[in-house]
């Protein structure tokens, strides 16, 4: 039964959390994955992790007597601490780009009924005395339906907090709590904080911008790919005309690439190091020659793409093994190195094999006639 008496109901309370302590732990588990698994299905964001914890007894304390106890005694409200603790689990969704905290929120909306929103980047920008930044937080709670499901009878009874930050909104957060509420800060350092803190926040705002123009410039990479299907073989035609300044770069091999290999998800560091590989060994080379030698070997490497996975089950064939074939089929001696020695002898053992095979078919053809 509530009370006035602070001491008796901080017993309950930490009763309470050593009581539930497992039950508590295994809720966040559960939270944890029903979150992250919502915003996998959203397809919307792309996390850099999901993590939870249970909010230490002796801080739920400190968080009641500092923000409620004063308050409800001088009105004389009887109170339950755990009544007031609507973060003794916290799920913490880090995420990229500081455009895509609410989109997180969207993402698990269909789950939870909210019961409070705070956001502490708009409530840091609004006050210039305040210094660090923590993304968005949000209280709450499982909605009927959810409630509902027997999967859910471990959660229901408990309110979450759920924290949505960037990368660098989570790195400040860490780094913040280490120094700010170590002790007052002296005019001087806090002034010193504050850079900092613009600093963090202009690096935020930096990497969401040049994702931005870099997806731009993606979309105006110039299309030099042909219309015909990449699953046919192509007849041999001279290199496409290129204007100056059309080096391959990773927007235009991108550009090339998916359009050959339209079910392959190309991932910016692995397109980043294999244009180096190109240019390392054809100083140079230009979107419209890279696009040639796609389209001109791609039937052929797709045979042998099929006969080598035929013969080799567990072997690997992707679509960079692909292009670098069709590089290597393209000029044996520049595309060398894009093969190594037992590939390049497997994939030369099997070009032999097609000739002599087309060259008995020649010979049978002429005899017949």
């Amino acid at each position: 039964m509530p009370s006035l008496d602070f001491e008796l109901e901080e017993s309950r309370f930490l009763a309470f959390h050593d009581q539930h302590l497992d039950q508590l732990q295994a809720a966040c588990t559960a939270f944890v994955e029903l979150v992250g698994a919502q915003i996998e299905r959203s397809g919307q964001v792309e996390l850099s992790k999901v993590e939870g914890r249970i909010k230490e007894r002796d801080e739920c304390i400190r968080k009641f007597s500092r923000k409620y106890r004063a308050a409800l005694e001088e009105s004389g409200t009887p109170y339950e601490i755990r009544q007031y603790i609507s973060d003794l689990i916290g799920v913490r969704v880090v995420c990229l780009y500081e455009d895509e905290l609410e989109k997180v929120a969207s993402a698990v909306q269909s789950l939870f009924d909210v019961i409070d929103v705070t956001d502490k980047v708009t409530a840091v920008e609004g006050t210039e005395a305040s210094f660090g930044y923590k993304g968005l937080h949000l209280d709450l709670r499982l909605n009927a339906a959810q409630c509902a499901l027997p999967a859910h009878a471990l959660l229901a009874p408990w309110p979450i907090e759920l924290q949505i930050r960037t990368i660098i909104q989570d790195s400040w957060s860490v780094l913040d709590h280490k120094i700010k509420y170590k002790k007052a800060i002296p005019g001087p350092l806090k002034r010193r904080i504050n850079v900092l803190s613009a600093l963090f926040e202009l690096a935020d705002r930096e990497f969401r911008q040049i994702r931005d123009e870099t997806e731009a410039q993606l979309r105006k990479a110039p299309d030099e790919t042909v219309e015909a299907a990449a699953d046919s073989e192509p007849l041999p035609t001279a290199p496409l005309a290129s204007p100056p300044g059309s080096g391959l770069d990773a927007f235009s091999f991108l550009k090339i690439a998916t359009h050959f290999f339209r079910d392959f998800a190309f991932e910016a560091h692995k397109v980043d190091s294999f244009v180096d590989d190109i240019h390392a060994w054809s100083p140079g080379i230009t979107r419209a020659r890279f696009n040639s030698l796609l389209r001109q070997n791609i039937g052929t490497v797709k045979r042998y793409k099929q006969y080598f996975e035929e013969q080799n089950p567990n072997g690997k064939f992707n679509a960079y093994t692909v292009i670098r074939h069709c590089l290597y089929l393209g000029n044996k001696d520049v595309f060398g190195p894009a093969l190594r020695k037992v590939s390049r002898t497997s994939f030369e053992a099997w070009l032999q094999a097609q000739a002599s095979s087309q060259a008995i078919v020649k010979d049978f053809d002429k005899k017949s006639v």
